[in-house]
């Protein structure tokens, strides 16, 4: 009987994933899966909401985005569509247990099948391999499509990914094919860099990354971790006494980067972007000290991905950058 009611656990949670993802697609009007017949008849671009692209995002650039699955208490929530940023960050901070998934095979296939009825073959920009199984999961569905479906596995994640959806779409634009494009991204792989400052400990803790007592100690002392994603994880870069000190670290840091990793590229070729959970109002206010040190470039601002804000907490900061194509 236990065995028995493990399987028809399994497949009932299968069919309600898949009945929301049709839900999505047939009964919302800003669909997830953007007709592109206008836009792009050969190569139809798709990407996870880790990227921080919107469903409303995604249609306004004629793209698809897989909403990312959570279970919150073992219910099934999808980021952006049932799962607004508000809902999540209040749920995390209740204490509520939440779960990051990846999506089921069934809902990625699906979603794939529907953007093939209007293109020719599918560039698929999941979350860093290093982070999440999802991209692997994707590479192995993909070969049931017969190259149709090119699986991008260029080690980015949030505002970082969202600019390879956008350089995507220019070279889909330009008429590259979706293997040269996923050539091209992966090429560009390394050419990013994402410094990150946490406002608490309680969820590094509560993830192993760190231990209890260096919680506590770093908690009285006012300890902020400085954490860089460049690649396949996400690893420490310096801990600090403040968040002003922390500011102080990732300005720093990016500046070296952009006079040593990115040595002899204009800075008008490197994309600058920031970010923030849950935190809006002092992430702007952090814009503007980014700017301060980055004079007359232009700015994006997005929240990060719950999936990395559930690794984080509430009111972490973040600056980024990415290398144009062909710079």
């Amino acid at each position: 009987m236990a065995v028995f009611y493990l399987i028809f656990h399994f497949f009932t949670r299968c069919q309600n994933s898949l009945a929301i993802m049709r839900g999505i697609r047939y009964n919302v009007q800003d669909e997830l899966i953007c007709k592109s017949g206008e836009i792009m008849k050969k190569v139809a671009i798709i990407t996870d909401s880790n990227s921080g692209v919107t469903p409303e995002e995604a249609k306004n650039l004629g793209i698809g985005i897989v909403p990312m699955p959570f279970y919150i208490d073992e219910q099934l929530f999808y980021e952006g569509v049932s799962l607004s940023q508000e809902e999540f960050y209040e749920k995390l901070e209740d204490d509520h247990d939440i779960q990051t998934s990846q999506p089921s095979p069934a809902d990625l296939m699906f979603l794939w099948d529907e953007a093939l009825k209007d293109a020719e073959s599918i560039v698929y920009i999941p979350m860093s391999s290093g982070l999440s199984s999802s991209c692997e999961t994707a590479t192995m569905l993909a070969l049931d499509y017969d190259g149709k479906v090119q699986v991008v596995n260029n080690k980015r994640i949030s505002v970082t990914q969202r600019q390879s959806v956008l350089d995507a779409i220019e070279l889909a634009e330009q008429g590259k094919t979706a293997e040269e494009i996923k050539a091209i991204l992966e090429e560009e792989q390394f050419q990013s860099s994402i410094y990150i400052t946490l406002d608490t400990l309680k969820y590094l803790k509560k993830g192993g990354r760190i231990t209890p007592a260096a919680a506590a100690i770093g908690t009285v002392l006012g300890l902020k971790p400085v954490l860089t994603i460049c690649g396949e994880k996400l690893d420490a870069y310096a801990k600090v006494r403040g968040k002003k000190a922390a500011k102080e670290t990732m300005l720093e840091a990016m500046k070296k980067d952009f006079a040593e990793k990115y040595k002899g590229v204009d800075a008008n070729d490197i994309h600058l972007s920031a970010a923030y959970s849950g935190n809006l109002e002092e992430a702007l206010e952090w814009v503007e000290e980014i700017k301060a040190h980055f004079p007359g470039m232009e700015i994006h601002l997005s929240p990060l991905s719950l999936s990395v804000a559930c690794h984080i907490g509430k009111g972490a900061l973040a600056i980024a950058c990415s290398k144009k194509i062909g710079a």
